[in-house]
């Protein structure tokens, strides 16, 4: 059986038990990560040098960085409605993926960090504005694109894209700070309700 190694408070944890609740891939999982057993440890470390959640282990395969996983288990599992293997179909996908976990992720990590986490190393008001600042322009392109396409991230169709998406539009959402309006931003997330796993692993409390 697939075991996930990270604790299910993590957003990179929860894509991956996102997209197993959608290919329904029965799967164990372990507490590792802050507040439980740590990834320092050299038993840890052995898995994923970087020392981050989460991990999974398919059998003897063993595999990090949260992306990666997500890819692997719709390729591994019959996920072809979620990561098409058309290569045009699957490089917007993988862009959107991408632009999730480069971009928009580093708009957002300053303000984050400060308003939600409380962390006393990340609380410079002048940064936190500066963040939001750049969180916004970040999200009006989710914006322009969610109203071209009418639908989801990568076309009308839910895709892999949307799971990392959903969870970061979860995250906008859950910060407290004068949201500016998205409209399109907001249907969307609404329509990712219909979706298995949703309640659960994004719009679960958990920002």
């Amino acid at each position: 059986m697939l075991k996930i190694l990270g604790k299910a408070s993590s957003i990179n944890v929860r894509k991956v038990l996102w997209v197993c609740a959608e290919l329904h891939i029965p799967f164990e999982r372990e507490d590792w990560g802050s507040g439980f057993r740590s990834t320092d440890t050299a038993e840890f470390l052995s898995l994923n040098p970087n020392g981050l959640v989460p991990v999974i282990k398919d059998g003897d395969f063993v595999l990090w960085e949260s992306n990666s996983i997500i890819r692997y288990l719709v390729s591994r599992y019959g996920g072809e409605a979620l990561y098409p293997t058309a290569p045009l179909e699957r490089a917007r996908i993988d862009q959107w993926m991408d632009w999730q976990a480069t971009d928009l992720n580093r708009s957002w990590s300053y303000a984050f960090l400060g308003l939600v986490r409380k962390s006393p190393s990340h609380q410079a008001q002048d940064d936190i504005a500066a963040s939001l600042a750049s969180w916004a322009r970040h999200m009006r392109i989710l914006e322009n694109r969610l109203e071209a396409t009418g639908g989801f991230v990568a076309g009308n169709q839910f895709s892999l894209a949307d799971v990392p998406i959903g969870l970061s539009v979860n995250r906008w959402f859950s910060t407290p700070f004068d949201h500016p309006h998205l409209p399109a931003v907001t249907e969307y997330f609404d329509r990712l309700a219909d979706r298995p796993g949703f309640a659960v692993y994004c719009k679960n409390g958990t920002p």
